[in-house]
């Protein structure tokens, strides 16, 4: 029984490695308390001293974009944790996210502005901002997504899906456009943009999420494709040599217990995958931001859920039997001591 689980566990990785954000989603969630060292762990890391200046990457300024929560509140705090000044935004205001990672995260300083990344004028009003704020922008996240909830196409709206297309991808499309055009500009500097990938992207269905797969099976196109302008032009054309240097890399955080994640969920999906495979978004921000920061070439892929780290986890759910932290035997996500969360079981990072 233990090898047949260990054999699943390796067709299982070699599907699941390089996805992010895998976004299911359905009932109110029963939970319990039980005691957990993970708020204790989270609470130690944001008191405790960071550098006093950016010592490492390249330098320069930070924009989130989905930066009120989530995963992308959690990056925001890794990076200024290091020294850098982070612009974050989100459709919604930002002003608590902001005032909380200010407290936190004392050694880099915070801005915020409310963006919806699916308007061109909206992500143009994010580049303008930003310079003004940071000056020069040496990573640029375009980590804001929606799922449309886990139906089938032809239970959601037609609003639904121009959402959801919108926002996935031409929100990375205008982001990544108005990104580009900073970073070119910046004289003798070099500029990364991070594109966030998830379920779908190596092409493989995405029952209940037709259109959120089918937008991320898009990025991976589009980021070997802006490796390819960036290195070696368009035939035909001169190649335009720009003041500043500019990288373009794909972003995959994983299973992360976030609000895209447990949205519709059933205990079904909760027990596995996510019992076994999803992280909580601080440890997720721990393990990718320095990888970030000492990505090398353009066009890498920096990932949470590693082929190593995916099997390591079925060895210890399936041989080992270790216990999910988050989610009980019966699907339900555990409420651990001090934490607020919603009624789908989405722990409050402020």
């Amino acid at each position: 029984m233990k090898f047949a689980a260990v054999i699943t566990a390796l067709a299982f990785a070699s599907n699941v490695a390089s996805t992010s954000a895998f976004a299911p989603a359905s009932n109110s969630l029963q939970t319990r308390s039980v005691s957990s060292p993970f708020l204790a762990k989270a609470s130690v890391r944001s008191a405790r001293n960071s550098l006093s200046m950016v010592t490492e990457g390249n330098g320069g300024g930070v924009v989130v974009t989905g930066g009120a929560g989530g995963v992308g509140f959690a990056y925001a705090g890794e990076f200024m944790d290091r020294g850098y000044d982070v612009v974050i935004c989100d459709i919604k205001d930002c002003s608590t996210a902001a005032k909380v990672l200010a407290s936190r995260h004392p050694n880099g300083r915070i801005f915020h502005t409310k963006c919806d990344v699916s308007q061109a004028k909206s992500v143009e009003a994010l580049g303008k901002f930003a310079q003004t704020k940071l000056g020069k922008v040496g990573y640029w996240i375009n980590n804001a997504g929606i799922n449309g909830g886990r139906r089938a196409l032809m239970d959601v709206s037609v609003g639904m899906v121009e959402a959801v297309v919108k926002v996935n991808l031409l929100g990375v499309l205008l982001g990544t456009k108005v990104a580009m055009d900073i970073m070119a500009s910046q004289e003798g500097f070099e500029g990364e943009i991070f594109n966030t990938v998830g379920s779908g992207v190596k092409g493989g269905g995405t029952p209940g999420y037709a259109c959120y797969g089918a937008t991320k099976r898009g990025l991976p196109q589009l980021t070997a494709t802006l490796v390819k302008e960036l290195d070696e032009g368009v035939q035909g054309y001169e190649k335009t040599q720009y003041p500043g240097k500019i990288k373009v890399h794909s972003l995959s955080p994983g299973m992360v217990f976030t609000q895209l994640l447990l949205d519709d969920s059933t205990p079904e999906l909760r027990k596995f995958p996510f019992g076994v495979l999803a992280a909580q978004p601080e440890e997720v921000a721990a393990d990718l931001i320095p990888k970030i920061l000492s990505s090398k070439s353009n066009g890498s892929s920096v990932e949470f859920l590693t082929t190593d780290r995916i099997l390591t986890k079925f060895f210890e759910r399936f041989v080992l039997q270790k216990k999910s932290e988050y989610i009980d035997d019966d699907g339900n996500v555990i409420k651990l001591p001090g934490a607020q969360y919603n009624e789908d079981g989405v722990r409050a990072l402020y």
